[in-house]
Protein backbone atom coordinates (compact mmCIF):
# COMPACT_ATOMS: atom_id res chain seq x y z
CA UNK A 1 0.00 0.00 0.00
CA UNK A 2 1.26 3.48 -0.80
CA UNK A 3 2.39 5.62 2.10
CA UNK A 4 0.02 8.24 3.41
CA UNK A 5 0.58 11.75 2.04
CA UNK A 6 2.30 14.28 4.23
CA UNK A 7 -0.62 16.75 4.15
CA UNK A 8 -2.20 17.03 7.61
CA UNK A 9 -4.65 19.90 7.14
CA UNK A 10 -7.06 21.11 4.50
CA UNK A 11 -5.86 23.28 1.64
CA UNK A 12 -7.46 26.54 0.58
CA UNK A 13 -8.73 25.31 -2.80
CA UNK A 14 -9.36 21.84 -4.17
CA UNK A 15 -10.02 20.54 -7.65
CA UNK A 16 -13.45 18.99 -8.02
CA UNK A 17 -15.75 17.67 -10.75
CA UNK A 18 -18.98 19.63 -11.17
CA UNK A 19 -21.97 19.34 -13.51
CA UNK A 20 -22.83 22.84 -14.82
CA UNK A 21 -25.96 21.65 -16.61
CA UNK A 22 -27.61 18.30 -17.34
CA UNK A 23 -26.32 16.68 -20.50
CA UNK A 24 -23.33 19.03 -20.86
CA UNK A 25 -19.66 18.25 -20.35
CA UNK A 26 -18.52 18.15 -16.75
CA UNK A 27 -16.05 20.74 -15.53
CA UNK A 28 -13.12 20.58 -13.16
CA UNK A 29 -13.19 23.66 -10.94
CA UNK A 30 -11.23 25.02 -8.01
CA UNK A 31 -13.52 25.12 -4.99
CA UNK A 32 -13.07 25.90 -1.33
CA UNK A 33 -11.80 22.90 0.54
CA UNK A 34 -14.22 21.27 3.00
CA UNK A 35 -13.53 22.01 6.64
CA UNK A 36 -14.08 18.98 8.87
CA UNK A 37 -16.31 19.40 11.90
CA UNK A 38 -15.65 17.98 15.35
CA UNK A 39 -17.18 14.62 14.40
CA UNK A 40 -15.71 14.44 10.88
CA UNK A 41 -12.55 13.27 9.18
CA UNK A 42 -10.93 14.93 6.19
CA UNK A 43 -9.88 12.48 3.50
CA UNK A 44 -7.33 13.18 0.81
CA UNK A 45 -9.05 11.32 -2.04
CA UNK A 46 -6.64 9.20 -4.06
CA UNK A 47 -9.20 7.35 -6.17
CA UNK A 48 -12.88 7.62 -6.99
CA UNK A 49 -15.13 6.00 -9.59
CA UNK A 50 -17.72 6.73 -12.24
CA UNK A 51 -20.76 4.46 -11.98
CA UNK A 52 -24.28 4.22 -13.38
CA UNK A 53 -25.63 6.48 -10.66
CA UNK A 54 -23.10 9.19 -11.44
CA UNK A 55 -23.80 9.00 -15.17
CA UNK A 56 -27.58 9.19 -14.65
CA UNK A 57 -27.14 12.17 -12.32
CA UNK A 58 -25.00 14.06 -14.85
CA UNK A 59 -27.52 13.33 -17.59
CA UNK A 60 -30.52 14.17 -15.41
CA UNK A 61 -32.27 10.87 -16.13
CA UNK A 62 -34.90 9.78 -15.58
CA UNK A 63 -36.26 13.27 -16.10
CA UNK A 64 -38.76 13.10 -13.25
CA UNK A 65 -35.84 12.63 -10.87
CA UNK A 66 -34.87 16.26 -11.50
CA UNK A 67 -37.71 17.29 -9.22
CA UNK A 68 -35.71 15.76 -6.38
CA UNK A 69 -32.07 16.26 -7.44
CA UNK A 70 -32.32 19.68 -9.14
CA UNK A 71 -34.23 21.13 -12.08
CA UNK A 72 -31.39 22.44 -14.26
CA UNK A 73 -28.33 20.88 -12.62
CA UNK A 74 -27.67 18.65 -9.63
CA UNK A 75 -28.11 20.40 -6.29
CA UNK A 76 -25.14 18.40 -5.07
CA UNK A 77 -22.38 20.55 -6.49
CA UNK A 78 -19.59 17.95 -6.61
CA UNK A 79 -20.13 14.69 -8.46
CA UNK A 80 -19.26 11.16 -7.33
CA UNK A 81 -20.29 8.55 -4.77
CA UNK A 82 -17.27 6.30 -4.08
CA UNK A 83 -13.85 7.15 -2.73
CA UNK A 84 -10.66 5.87 -1.19
CA UNK A 85 -7.69 7.71 0.22
CA UNK A 86 -5.97 8.78 3.41
CA UNK A 87 -7.15 10.60 6.51
CA UNK A 88 -5.29 13.91 6.72
CA UNK A 89 -7.19 15.59 9.55
CA UNK A 90 -9.65 14.52 12.27
CA UNK A 91 -12.17 16.44 14.34
CA UNK A 92 -11.84 16.79 18.10
CA UNK A 93 -14.52 14.16 18.80
CA UNK A 94 -13.24 11.52 16.34
CA UNK A 95 -11.99 8.36 18.05
CA UNK A 96 -12.05 5.57 15.44
CA UNK A 97 -9.79 7.11 12.79
CA UNK A 98 -6.40 8.80 12.92
CA UNK A 99 -4.26 10.83 10.54
CA UNK A 100 -2.58 8.49 8.08
CA UNK A 101 -5.31 5.82 8.05
CA UNK A 102 -6.10 4.44 4.61
CA UNK A 103 -9.89 4.55 4.24
CA UNK A 104 -12.63 3.99 1.69
CA UNK A 105 -16.35 4.49 1.58
CA UNK A 106 -19.53 5.81 0.05
CA UNK A 107 -20.77 9.40 0.13
CA UNK A 108 -21.79 12.27 -2.13
CA UNK A 109 -19.29 14.68 -3.65
CA UNK A 110 -16.40 12.23 -3.86
CA UNK A 111 -14.91 13.35 -7.19
CA UNK A 112 -12.66 15.91 -5.54
CA UNK A 113 -9.23 16.10 -3.97
CA UNK A 114 -10.62 16.32 -0.44
CA UNK A 115 -13.76 15.04 1.24
CA UNK A 116 -15.09 15.68 4.75
CA UNK A 117 -17.19 12.81 6.04
CA UNK A 118 -18.67 12.07 9.48
CA UNK A 119 -16.94 9.38 11.49
CA UNK A 120 -20.38 7.74 11.70
CA UNK A 121 -20.75 7.78 7.89
CA UNK A 122 -20.14 5.04 5.32
CA UNK A 123 -16.43 4.89 6.03
CA UNK A 124 -14.04 2.05 6.87
CA UNK A 125 -10.34 1.34 6.93
CA UNK A 126 -8.89 -0.28 3.84
CA UNK A 127 -7.74 -3.86 4.51
CA UNK A 128 -4.00 -4.20 4.86
CA UNK A 129 -2.24 -4.78 1.56
CA UNK A 130 -4.85 -3.03 -0.61
CA UNK A 131 -4.32 0.29 -2.34
CA UNK A 132 -6.95 3.06 -2.56
CA UNK A 133 -7.30 2.35 -6.30
CA UNK A 134 -8.24 -1.26 -5.43
CA UNK A 135 -10.63 -0.33 -2.62
CA UNK A 136 -12.55 2.54 -4.25
CA UNK A 137 -14.43 0.40 -6.82
CA UNK A 138 -16.01 -1.93 -4.28
CA UNK A 139 -18.62 0.06 -2.38
CA UNK A 140 -21.40 1.12 -4.77
CA UNK A 141 -21.80 -2.19 -6.58
CA UNK A 142 -21.57 -4.23 -3.38
CA UNK A 143 -23.89 -1.77 -1.58
CA UNK A 144 -26.63 -2.43 -4.14
CA UNK A 145 -25.87 -6.15 -4.26
CA UNK A 146 -26.12 -6.47 -0.48
CA UNK A 147 -29.42 -4.57 -0.54
CA UNK A 148 -30.74 -7.10 -3.05
CA UNK A 149 -29.52 -10.10 -1.09
CA UNK A 150 -31.22 -8.78 2.04
CA UNK A 151 -34.51 -9.48 0.25
CA UNK A 152 -33.60 -13.11 -0.40
CA UNK A 153 -33.19 -16.23 1.71
CA UNK A 154 -30.03 -17.48 0.02
CA UNK A 155 -28.55 -20.87 0.82
CA UNK A 156 -26.86 -23.89 -0.66
CA UNK A 157 -30.00 -24.99 -2.51
CA UNK A 158 -30.73 -21.58 -4.02
CA UNK A 159 -30.56 -21.15 -7.78
CA UNK A 160 -30.26 -17.52 -8.85
CA UNK A 161 -30.02 -15.94 -12.29
CA UNK A 162 -28.09 -12.65 -12.52
CA UNK A 163 -28.60 -10.59 -15.67
CA UNK A 164 -25.85 -8.04 -16.31
CA UNK A 165 -23.42 -10.13 -14.29
CA UNK A 166 -20.31 -8.40 -15.64
CA UNK A 167 -21.23 -4.91 -14.39
CA UNK A 168 -20.40 -3.32 -11.04
CA UNK A 169 -23.53 -4.56 -9.26
CA UNK A 170 -23.68 -7.85 -11.13
CA UNK A 171 -20.06 -8.82 -10.52
CA UNK A 172 -20.49 -8.10 -6.81
CA UNK A 173 -23.78 -10.04 -6.70
CA UNK A 174 -22.21 -13.11 -8.32
CA UNK A 175 -19.42 -13.16 -5.74
CA UNK A 176 -21.72 -12.57 -2.77
CA UNK A 177 -24.19 -15.23 -3.92
CA UNK A 178 -21.43 -17.78 -4.39
CA UNK A 179 -19.99 -16.88 -1.00
CA UNK A 180 -23.37 -17.82 0.48
CA UNK A 181 -23.48 -21.11 -1.40
CA UNK A 182 -26.02 -20.33 -4.12
CA UNK A 183 -25.78 -21.77 -7.62
CA UNK A 184 -25.49 -18.79 -9.97
CA UNK A 185 -26.42 -18.61 -13.63
CA UNK A 186 -24.82 -15.44 -14.97
CA UNK A 187 -26.00 -13.64 -18.09
CA UNK A 188 -23.69 -11.19 -19.90
CA UNK A 189 -22.34 -10.45 -23.36
CA UNK A 190 -19.40 -12.27 -24.91
CA UNK A 191 -16.82 -9.82 -23.53
CA UNK A 192 -17.75 -10.66 -19.95
CA UNK A 193 -17.93 -14.45 -20.13
CA UNK A 194 -14.37 -15.14 -18.93
CA UNK A 195 -14.61 -12.52 -16.19
CA UNK A 196 -17.88 -13.83 -14.78
CA UNK A 197 -16.62 -17.40 -14.91
CA UNK A 198 -13.56 -16.33 -12.91
CA UNK A 199 -15.86 -14.86 -10.25
CA UNK A 200 -17.35 -18.29 -9.60
CA UNK A 201 -20.57 -18.39 -11.62
CA UNK A 202 -21.76 -22.00 -12.05
CA UNK A 203 -22.87 -21.34 -15.59
CA UNK A 204 -22.65 -18.37 -17.95
CA UNK A 205 -25.01 -17.49 -20.78
CA UNK A 206 -23.78 -15.16 -23.52
CA UNK A 207 -26.95 -13.29 -24.41
CA UNK A 208 -25.49 -12.21 -27.76
CA UNK A 209 -25.42 -15.86 -28.81
CA UNK A 210 -28.25 -17.44 -26.81
CA UNK A 211 -31.69 -16.27 -25.69
CA UNK A 212 -31.37 -16.76 -21.95
CA UNK A 213 -35.15 -16.69 -21.50
CA UNK A 214 -35.40 -20.00 -23.36
CA UNK A 215 -33.57 -21.99 -20.69
CA UNK A 216 -35.54 -24.85 -19.14
CA UNK A 217 -34.16 -24.09 -15.68
CA UNK A 218 -36.32 -22.35 -13.09
CA UNK A 219 -34.88 -20.03 -10.48
CA UNK A 220 -35.49 -18.94 -6.89
CA UNK A 221 -34.88 -15.36 -8.01
CA UNK A 222 -33.91 -13.37 -11.08
CA UNK A 223 -31.71 -10.33 -10.45
CA UNK A 224 -31.57 -7.68 -13.15
CA UNK A 225 -28.35 -5.92 -12.17
CA UNK A 226 -28.45 -3.37 -15.01
CA UNK A 227 -32.15 -2.54 -15.23
CA UNK A 228 -32.58 -3.73 -18.80
CA UNK A 229 -34.72 -6.85 -18.41
CA UNK A 230 -38.50 -6.89 -18.58
CA UNK A 231 -40.46 -8.76 -15.96
CA UNK A 232 -42.74 -10.19 -18.65
CA UNK A 233 -39.74 -11.88 -20.30
CA UNK A 234 -38.25 -13.20 -17.09
CA UNK A 235 -41.42 -14.33 -15.33
CA UNK A 236 -41.44 -17.79 -17.02
CA UNK A 237 -37.99 -18.40 -15.51
CA UNK A 238 -39.21 -17.93 -11.94
CA UNK A 239 -40.40 -20.65 -9.59
CA UNK A 240 -43.77 -20.01 -7.93
CA UNK A 241 -43.35 -17.25 -5.37
CA UNK A 242 -39.85 -16.32 -6.58
CA UNK A 243 -39.10 -12.58 -6.95
CA UNK A 244 -37.79 -10.51 -9.83
CA UNK A 245 -35.36 -7.98 -8.37
CA UNK A 246 -34.29 -5.00 -10.43
CA UNK A 247 -31.96 -2.04 -10.00
CA UNK A 248 -33.83 0.38 -12.25
CA UNK A 249 -37.28 1.70 -13.13
CA UNK A 250 -37.15 -0.25 -16.40
CA UNK A 251 -38.50 0.36 -19.87
CA UNK A 252 -40.71 3.47 -19.74
CA UNK A 253 -40.60 3.14 -15.93
CA UNK A 254 -42.84 0.07 -16.15
CA UNK A 255 -41.34 -1.45 -13.01
CA UNK A 256 -42.93 1.20 -10.80
CA UNK A 257 -46.55 0.08 -11.29
CA UNK A 258 -45.41 -3.56 -11.33
CA UNK A 259 -43.89 -3.17 -7.88
CA UNK A 260 -47.32 -2.18 -6.60
CA UNK A 261 -49.50 -4.56 -8.61
CA UNK A 262 -47.41 -7.70 -8.05
CA UNK A 263 -47.48 -7.07 -4.32
CA UNK A 264 -51.16 -8.00 -4.36
CA UNK A 265 -51.67 -9.99 -7.54
CA UNK A 266 -49.87 -12.88 -9.17
CA UNK A 267 -47.33 -15.38 -8.01
CA UNK A 268 -44.09 -13.44 -8.48
CA UNK A 269 -43.23 -10.04 -7.09
CA UNK A 270 -41.26 -7.28 -8.77
CA UNK A 271 -38.96 -5.62 -6.26
CA UNK A 272 -36.62 -2.64 -6.47
CA UNK A 273 -34.58 -2.76 -3.25
CA UNK A 274 -33.56 0.70 -2.09
CA UNK A 275 -30.02 0.65 -0.68
CA UNK A 276 -29.96 1.62 2.98
CA UNK A 277 -27.50 1.47 5.86
CA UNK A 278 -24.46 2.27 3.75
CA UNK A 279 -22.26 2.37 6.86
CA UNK A 280 -23.01 -1.25 7.72
CA UNK A 281 -22.53 -2.33 4.11
CA UNK A 282 -19.13 -0.65 3.82
CA UNK A 283 -17.97 -2.53 6.89
CA UNK A 284 -19.27 -5.79 5.47
CA UNK A 285 -17.38 -5.03 2.27
CA UNK A 286 -14.22 -4.35 4.29
CA UNK A 287 -14.46 -7.77 5.91
CA UNK A 288 -15.18 -9.50 2.59
CA UNK A 289 -12.20 -7.81 0.98
CA UNK A 290 -9.98 -8.81 3.88
CA UNK A 291 -11.11 -12.44 3.69
CA UNK A 292 -10.78 -12.60 -0.10
CA UNK A 293 -14.48 -13.38 -0.60
CA UNK A 294 -14.90 -10.20 -2.65
CA UNK A 295 -12.43 -8.86 -5.14
CA UNK A 296 -12.56 -5.57 -7.01
CA UNK A 297 -13.30 -5.74 -10.72
CA UNK A 298 -11.80 -2.81 -12.63
CA UNK A 299 -12.31 -2.30 -16.34
CA UNK A 300 -10.52 0.98 -17.02
CA UNK A 301 -8.73 3.68 -15.06
CA UNK A 302 -8.89 7.34 -16.08
CA UNK A 303 -7.09 10.43 -14.85
CA UNK A 304 -9.29 13.13 -13.34
CA UNK A 305 -8.51 15.41 -16.30
CA UNK A 306 -10.19 12.79 -18.53
CA UNK A 307 -13.40 12.75 -16.48
CA UNK A 308 -15.68 13.35 -19.47
CA UNK A 309 -14.14 10.42 -21.31
CA UNK A 310 -14.78 8.28 -18.23
CA UNK A 311 -18.44 9.35 -18.11
CA UNK A 312 -18.89 8.70 -21.82
CA UNK A 313 -17.42 5.23 -21.41
CA UNK A 314 -19.81 4.41 -18.57
CA UNK A 315 -22.68 5.78 -20.65
CA UNK A 316 -21.76 3.45 -23.52
CA UNK A 317 -22.89 0.51 -21.34
CA UNK A 318 -19.74 -1.36 -22.37
CA UNK A 319 -17.88 -1.43 -19.08
CA UNK A 320 -16.98 -4.61 -17.25
CA UNK A 321 -17.10 -4.11 -13.52
CA UNK A 322 -15.97 -0.65 -12.48
CA UNK A 323 -14.35 2.48 -13.86
CA UNK A 324 -11.76 4.10 -11.58
CA UNK A 325 -10.66 7.73 -11.64
CA UNK A 326 -7.33 8.70 -10.08
CA UNK A 327 -7.28 12.06 -8.30
CA UNK A 328 -4.13 14.19 -8.56
CA UNK A 329 -2.32 15.45 -5.47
Amino acid sequence: MDAAPAVTQYLGLVRAVVCPRYGHDLEIRDLDSPRPGDDEVLVRVEATTVNRTDHATAAGIPRFARVFIGLMRPRQKIMGTEFAGYVVSVGAKVTEFAVGDAVFGFDSGTQAQFLAIPESGALAKIPRGMSPADAAPTTEGAHYALSILEKLDVGATSRILVYGASGAIGSAAVQLLRQRGAAVTAVCDSRGVDLVSSLGANSVIDYTATDFTQTDERFDAVIDAVGKCRFSSCKPLLKPGAPFLTTDFGYRSENLPLILSTRWFGNNRVMLPIPTDARAHVRIVRDLLASGDLRPVVDKTFAMDDINEAYRYVGSAQKLGNVVVTVPA
